[in-house]
């Protein structure tokens, strides 16, 4: 008889214990049909997904590259696409609704907001940073310290005929100056050539030209009299193998000012200081990856931060508050 209770116990007790096994597993079944715990930033339950494209700028590239690895650690299903065709070449893809952002290193050019009327494309326009576009020597270049806007335009402007240092300051060796700079579909390259030369895209074409400013860096820094521009991160990035020229926006050499954080926010180094854009496709703004994209890049500790880190120079206050100000517009439209 105690053996026969003892069994009776056993089986009691076993069934007992299954029957809280299966209630415990039904109820994480249903915890794991829900949510998966998992949370997008807006907080809808469904973790963020998708794709941004981004083309344009090299010169805003190291920008967008920073965000974009940041952003994806956060949002681990979100791929950022960063292609560097040059801002004009950016335009060309982003007037076509072929990319959700151009990053551009100047303003839309009128063609370019005619393009984009033909096709139905709105977009926003957000100034994102502060560049100063850099003129640079090799670091074995001991003679050149200044030049002025005039010697810059002798040097670049079509039909120059400076061939050697000599041509530009007598007291200069007669060694041939060896040439690099944007390719024509650099929005650096329009840039410069405005407010030297005179007029966007007029210039020398005799020249080492490159979408990508990395290769201007090798050329450079393997040449001993060469000379070449592009945008201030990439000096700063490379501070080793080049040297930064001071510009005079005269004819003195004496007012001559080379581009560092603080003279290119306290708007000092000219006339080579510029704003940084991003083009955004208001129809890419349904996206939700996009808008949280967006919003990372302009955030005021997260982008912002990133400008620093990669060499250039953030938006004051005033200047960020109205970026943001009209993002949140746009958003909420």
């Amino acid at each position: 008889m105690r053996i026969a209770k003892s069994a009776r116990l056993s089986l009691w007790l076993g069934l007992f214990i299954a029957g809280l096994l299966v209630q415990s597993g039904c109820a994480i079944k249903d915890k794991s049909d829900g949510d998966n715990g998992k949370k997008s930033s807006s907080g809808e339950g469904a973790e963020l997904s998708g794709v941004v494209k981004i083309d344009g700028s090299s010169t805003v590239f190291p920008i967008s590259q920073a965000v974009a690895e940041e952003f994806q650690k956060v949002h681990q299903r979100v791929r950022v696409t960063v292609g560097t065709s040059g801002t004009g070449g950016g335009f060309k893809k982003f007037v076509k609704g072929e990319t959700d952002i151009n990053d551009a290193s100047r303003p839309i050019k009128q063609k370019e907001i005619d393009a984009c009327r033909k096709n139905g494309i709105e977009y926003i326009e957000l100034k994102i940073a502060i560049d100063g576009l850099s003129v640079l020597v090799n670091p074995k270049n001991d003679f050149c310290e200044t030049l002025t806007v005039d010697q810059l335009k002798k040097i670049w402007e079509p039909g120059s005929k400076v061939k050697t240092w000599k041509d530009v300051n007598s007291n200069w060796p007669a060694e041939e100056i060896k040439l690099f700079g944007p390719d024509t579909d650099s929005g650096t390259f329009d840039y410069f050539t405005e407010v030297v030369c005179g007029k966007s895209g007029k210039s020398r074409s005799d020249y080492a030209a490159s979408t990508d400013d990395n290769v201007l860096v090798n050329g450079i820094s393997g040449e001993t009299f060469a000379l070449g521009y592009f945008g201030y991160a990439y000096y700063v990035e490379n501070k080793d193998k080049l040297r930064a020229v001071g510009v005079s926006p005269d004819s003195n050499p004496a007012h001559a000012v080379k581009p560092t954080n603080e003279t290119i926010e306290g708007g000092n180094y000219i006339p080579l200081s510029r704003p940084l854009f991003l083009y955004v496709n208001k129809n890419s703004l349904e996206k939700p990856q996009v808008q949280e994209f967006l919003k990372y890049y302009i955030g005021e500790s997260d982008g912002q931060n990133l400008v620093s880190e990669v060499g250039y120079v953030r938006l004051s206050a005033t200047e960020l508050k109205k970026t943001i100000t009209k993002m949140n517009h746009s958003l909420n439209r």
